[in-house]
């Protein structure tokens, strides 16, 4: 996963190049509209600096007014088509660019909704912001100012070059030294800019997920007093992307300074030595004229050639990491059974049904049991071994255990975050594997610890469980898991905006509006990963006739570390180091006086 992060100088520029010809490829009337106009444009001013030539050797030959005029308007209509054909290009170079970059963000965006968790798991979110922010500014950067100038630059070297040729071949012979020169200081310069052009990227992209972790955790930095580390940790950051981009902006900042610098030299000797050839009748006047307006211009499109390679070493050094991360493997889903209504009438409103065999389908019951399963995050680590346990249909089952006991795994597996290493899981008989993962997911309502709202009204984040649902399903919700009265008492009740992840609620009003996004969804199956955690206890005593209504009917798996809220569950499961210790009722527990008995017993003494 942390490919698509390196420091390192891009590894495969070619994929890099592939991959953004054909986001340009989409729009490629509008490029080639561009293409065409930026040439027109570069044509033009070659034209307009060749037309001196005949205009000086008229007035040398027979000073007529009405020729010089006439050379005059031919010269300014040249140029005016060519200030036309820039206008042009411009702006229809603005509209294709925004759209190859809408393309490319909502392509990203569209992948990264296909990852799996465990690539979010090793990424920082700045880092993942960066893609959006900063790698694609700069991929914009390099469509708005270099694309239709690179075309226009590239035409006036070639054209210029062969022109000067045209005049006098001898005196090009001098110009090709000089071009020589500036090519193979601009190769070298290039290549050293770009690896730290790659690196800036990479330290920015720190930079902001650093800045972005300790703005969000700023309670967490003043109780500990940690201003000042944070502060040295920024600078030290800051400092590496300083001298990342110092080094990239030193070697592409010599490039014109240098590519000027030549040009001048070689315009000096190439005009001292077109005088004395023009003395001695080698060469008229009017074509040495042209030629010497050329040679000073010559410099100009390989300044704006040297120039766009600074922005597309960003942009490539950017684009390298949006593609990349584009290319991580997408969450894999071969299942092919999938979830459907049954006719109204039939014993339950759910039920599955293979969409390959087209088999008869099979009513959800929300049957799960879990078959000598073998997990583990990272290889040659095993959190969970050989572990084998069911929930009947309808049967709350409640899992306790230390911290680290593989709890939450379990849930994690159910709905298939992760896979298991070993045995399988099935749900209703069916291994959870052959199910497709968007109807598994949408049979589980899941109430997390960390309960994250959304920016938008306090109906809209419930809504988020059902996007469907109506007004009245929403308050049905709330009224279930008890967040209906403290709700409408809020400044516009169901419209009150949630900023911040809900900053301006309670941690325990943040968890019940939790509940009731899962209430709104109705589903078959409810996994409660420590969902009464952040309730206080009178508020979870009054949600709890309402959690017992939502869980009727229903399988529930509830992880809890407060056992008074699994009293009332039909299988109480206690998890040590990845194994099951032991399993019954609260009575049956409490009456051998193991695990769940010291466990019970120690948050007896500390309540």
């Amino acid at each position: 996963m942390a490919k698509a992060f390196s420091g390192k100088r891009p590894k495969d520029l070619g994929r890099t190049l592939h991959a953004f010809a054909g986001y340009l490829g989409r729009h490629r009337i509008l490029l080639v509209l561009v293409g065409i106009l930026a040439a027109v444009s570069a044509l033009a001013n070659l034209l307009g600096t060749y037309m001196i030539k005949p205009i000086v050797n008229r007035i040398l030959e027979d000073g007529s007014i009405p020729g010089l005029v006439q050379g005059v308007a031919i010269a300014g209509l040249i140029y005016l088509i060519g200030a036309l054909s820039t206008l042009g290009y411009t702006q229809i170079m603005v509209r294709a660019a925004q759209k190859v970059l809408k393309d490319i963000r909502h392509d990203l965006f569209a992948h990264l909704q296909t990852l799996p968790l465990r690539f979010f798991d090793t990424q920082r979110k700045g880092n993942l912001m960066s893609l959006f922010t900063n790698d694609v500014d700069t991929i914009s950067d390099a469509l708005n100012n270099s694309f239709a100038l690179l075309i226009q630059s590239l035409i006036q070297v070639v054209g210029t070059l062969a022109l000067l040729f045209i005049l006098n071949w001898r005196l090009s012979l001098l110009v090709v030294l000089g071009y020589a020169a500036m090519y193979f200081y601009i190769r070298y310069s290039t290549k050293r800019s770009k690896f730290y052009f790659a690196r800036q990227q990479t330290y920015l992209g720190e930079l902001d997920g650093y800045i972005e972790e300790m703005v969000g955790g700023q309670k967490v930095v003043k109780v500990f007093n940690h201003e000042q580390a944070n502060l040295e940790e920024f600078l030290r950051r800051n400092e590496q992307l300083r001298r990342a981009g110092t080094s990239a902006q030193s070697y592409a900042a010599t490039m014109i300074p240098a590519v000027v610098s030549i040009s001048y030299l070689n315009y000096a000797i190439i005009a001292v030595v077109g005088g004395l050839m023009v003395m001695m009748g080698w060469s008229d006047l009017g074509s040495l004229a042209s030629y010497l307006v050329f040679v000073r211009q010559s410099a100009m499109p390989i300044n704006q050639l040297t120039q766009q390679g600074n922005f597309l070493l960003a942009a490539l050094a950017g684009a390298e990491r949006v593609f990349d991360t584009m290319a991580e493997d997408p969450e894999l889903d071969q299942g092919t059974v999938a979830l459907i209504h049954t006719p109204a009438g039939s014993e339950t409103r759910w039920a599955w049904q293979d969409t390959a065999t087209q088999a008869p389908p099979v009513p959800l019951r929300g049957d799960v049991r879990f078959e000598h399963v073998d997990f583990g995050y990272d290889r040659g680590r095993t959190i969970l071994k050989d572990l084998s346990l069911y929930a009947k249909p309808g049967q709350k089952i409640a899992f306790v255990g230390s911290t680290g006991a593989g709890k939450t795994t379990i849930t994690n597996l159910i709905n298939r975050f992760y896979d298991v290493t070993a045995g399988r899981i099935t749900y209703d008989g069916i291994d959870v594997r052959q199910i497709r993962k968007e109807d598994l997911r949408h049979s589980l309502g899941i109430v997390l610890q960390d309960t994250h709202l959304f920016t938008g009204t306090v109906a809209d984040n419930i809504r988020f469980g059902k996007l469907d649902a109506t007004q009245e399903e929403i308050e049905a919700a709330a009224r279930i898991a008890n967040a209906d009265s403290f709700i409408r008492r809020l400044p516009q009740g169901y419209e009150t905006m949630v900023t911040g992840d809900g900053a301006n609620l309670s941690q325990g009003q943040r968890q019940l509006l939790a509940i009731a996004r899962a209430a709104v969804a109705d589903p078959p199956v409810l996994i409660l990963d420590e969902a009464t955690s952040s309730i206080d206890t009178r508020t979870e005593a009054l949600i709890e006739k309402g959690m017992d209504r939502l869980m009727e009917g229903r399988t529930v798996f509830v992880i809890a570390h407060r056992l008074s809220t699994v009293r009332n569950a039909n299988a109480i499961i206690v998890l040590e180091h990845g194994k099951i210790v032991e399993r019954g009722s609260h009575e049956e527990l409490l009456a051998q006086k193991g695990e769940y008995y010291q466990l019970y017993n120690g948050m007896f003494e500390l309540s």
